[in-house]
């Protein structure tokens, strides 16, 4: 490390995040903000290509899912595991695509894809994930199912998509 850095966060100008990456905390009237968590991903990634999302998430969807998770997860081209940045746990997904932004589809075809992973009653989820799909753009969700569906996604959505010719 050269004495420069070194000077920087001695004095507490910089803090250390993770290996290589470092930010200039922000001071607020609540104390020292933390990085904003996409800024953070975007450093430790060197990548703009990503998408941060959380199972939390999947409560907007009024679908039955209720618990709240302490998880971030992060879909990305680069890197996969478990990293701790700046005190906070994220789990890198690598996957071939992504979109931007979440959308109501991307996260009713995402919560399918991870079902078996919730602590949640999995039969009335899919049960309700169905009903919410039928309400849904279909022609979006087709798409998404198409983009981003795994083959468990493919099938539960399968026989909503047929049925309405999309």
């Amino acid at each position: 490390m050269d004495r420069h850095l070194k000077q920087l966060l001695t004095e507490g100008t910089l803090q250390k995040l993770y290996q290589g990456v470092y930010y200039y905390p922000r001071e607020t009237v609540f104390g020292v903000a933390p990085p904003e968590e996409s800024a953070l991903v975007r450093s430790f990634l060197k990548d703009d290509e990503f998408l941060i999302t959380s199972p939390n998430a999947y409560n907007s969807l009024e679908v039955g899912t209720t618990q709240l998770y302490n998880k971030r997860v992060v879909y990305n081209h680069k890197r996969h595991g478990e990293f701790d940045l700046g005190g906070r746990k994220f789990f890198f997904h690598v996957k071939p695509k992504f979109p931007k932004n979440l959308s109501l589809e991307f996260l009713l075809v995402d919560l399918v894809n991870n079902l078996d992973s919730l602590g949640e009653d999995k039969a009335m989820i899919l049960s309700k994930a169905k009903e919410k799909a039928r309400k849904l753009d279909l022609v979006k969700l087709k798409r998404t199912v198409s983009a981003y569906g795994g083959a468990k996604a493919k099938k539960v959505f399968s026989s909503i998509l047929e049925t309405q010719h999309v």
